[in-house]
């Protein structure tokens, strides 16, 4: 087994755990497992989850753990390769054209010479397959985020690169990675995606964090957060997902409306200023329908009498 120089600065799951934490991204034990074993093996990991419950960020944050550039593929319905992967620079290439030919070359032997790494855009995961760095043996690290928004003729092509890390350009030749980069993978699970994908990774499932996590998260990235504030939010955002909502709120929500709260100089939940501030977290008017008035009183009471 190969083990890459970067992972001496994560060497046990604790110290990938509490790295993790000092950067401000509180991780279960188990996905800090998954992000050692994911480091160590060398192998791609494909989080899944509920949009908002932190997976974009655990790239992101494991980035700046391992002291390296995060390269972002974001991915939609009719991403090509083109966007992905790499396009020539056509204008480029026809200006070099006419330069060419006015120095009499020929033209087949100018289209010889347009086509050279000097004229390729490299996408993200051509960036990803040629990154070097100052660092001896630094890797980037690749999110590949909303797999699932892609169509799966693009998650077919990827089956190739998460084998072999390397690349094909048809004029150029094969550009095969020095050392593989780090690869996140997310899904909000619009569609299920193919087995084939699933195997060439690690898997791990990121859910609503429990109240006690929740609260954790506020006071790690909102530290000016009053300690009361930050559990009645934790556990007003608990008993608000336990609704039939439209959009159930995620993680990324409740830190907006938690900094909103403590811009408003709150130091506890008020039903007139969570009324006010519904769309902070909830982001469809069916939902801020349904939830303000009565009910936020009644889950603002709720919270209160479990303070």
């Amino acid at each position: 087994m190969q083990v890459y120089a970067d992972t001496a600065a994560v060497s046990s799951i604790d110290e990938v755990q509490e790295s993790l934490r000092a950067r401000g991204y509180i991780a279960d034990r188990s996905l800090a497992t998954a992000l050692f074993l994911s480091l160590r093996l060398g192998k791609p990991l494909l989080l899944e989850g509920e949009a908002g419950v932190g997976k974009t960020e655990v790239a992101k944050t494991l980035a700046a753990l391992l002291d390296t550039d995060l390269i972002r593929l974001q991915c939609y319905e009719g991403l090509d390769i083109n966007h992905a992967v790499y396009e020539w620079n056509y204008a480029k290439q026809m200006l070099e054209i006419r330069l060419l030919e006015a120095e009499h070359i020929s033209r087949d032997h100018a289209l010889k010479e347009i086509f050279g790494p000097e004229f390729l855009i490299k996408r993200p995961l051509l960036q990803a397959v040629e990154y070097t760095n100052d660092r001896v043996g630094a890797r980037p690290v690749l999110l590949i985020d909303e797999i699932d928004r892609a169509d799966e003729e693009f998650e077919a092509f990827l089956l190739e690169l998460l084998s072999d890390f390397q690349i094909t350009v048809p004029e150029i030749g094969t550009i095969k990675a020095a050392r593989p980069p780090v690869v996140i993978i997310t899904s909000n699970r619009t569609r299920e995606l193919h087995d084939a994908l699933k195997r060439r990774c690690l898997y791990h499932w990121i859910d609503y964090p429990t109240v006690e996590k929740e609260e954790r998260i506020i006071e790690a990235r909102l530290p000016d957060a009053p300690e009361k504030l930050a559990l009645q939010v934790s556990r007003f955002m608990h008993e608000l997902r336990r609704m039939d909502l439209y959009k159930v709120p995620g993680v990324a929500e409740t830190l907006d409306w938690a900094s909103a709260l403590v811009a408003l100089d709150q130091t506890q939940l008020e039903p007139d200023t969570v009324d006010a501030t519904l769309g902070a977290f909830l982001k469809h008017q069916e939902d801020v329908a349904r939830v303000s008035g009565p009910a936020v009183r009644k889950l603002v009471a709720m919270v209160l009498r479990g303070a």
